[in-house]
């Protein structure tokens, strides 16, 4: 992994962000190209709750996002991780897997009960994250979409991310 500190976004982040999320996306297969407005927007809404960003010798490399969700059981405190960005040359070093690592120990700190997100079962269940049948966000295949429980008893519904996902 390349020598890198994380820190919250600050003010003047946002361009840098925005350009370090295009590029992460650009030649992803499951990407629509929607991730550096759905940032903006999330920000924009105020419903960016935890935006980190990883900063190396060439200025900020990776970014991660957390939104909250909403679920149809009632629970409160949950909140959705996504997008995760790193910049293409930097891609699997460890860069990715360290913002999520702050972010959860970040949300974990402000007494957040949980975190859901849609992704890929082999790289986000070495954090813990896992498909819990109880827990549904209708459209893509049900394996991808996880929950990691950080206190308290899992919740059990229908999940609504931020407005900006649309």
């Amino acid at each position: 992994m390349t020598t890198m500190m994380i820190r919250q976004e600050q003010s003047g982040d946002e361009g840098t962000i925005h350009a370090v999320t295009k590029a992460a996306f650009t030649d992803m297969p499951f990407s629509d190209g929607s991730e550096p407005d759905l940032v903006d927007k999330l920000r924009a809404d105020g419903d960016l709750t935890l935006s980190l960003v990883a900063v190396g010798a060439e200025g900020i490399v990776g970014h991660i996002a957390f939104s909250a969700v909403t679920i149809s059981d009632g629970a409160n405190d949950w909140y959705g991780l996504g997008p995760v960005s790193v910049v293409p040359g930097l891609q699997k070093s460890g860069i990715g897997s360290a913002l999520i690592k702050r972010g959860i120990a970040d949300l974990r700190q402000r007494g957040a009960r949980g975190i859901i997100l849609l992704g890929s079962p082999d790289y986000y269940g070495r954090f813990g994250f896992e498909h819990d049948p109880e827990l549904r966000y209708p459209g893509p295949p049900a394996e991808y979409f996880q929950r990691l429980v950080l206190e308290g008893a899992p919740p059990a519904g229908v999940v609504n991310y931020a407005r900006a996902f649309g």
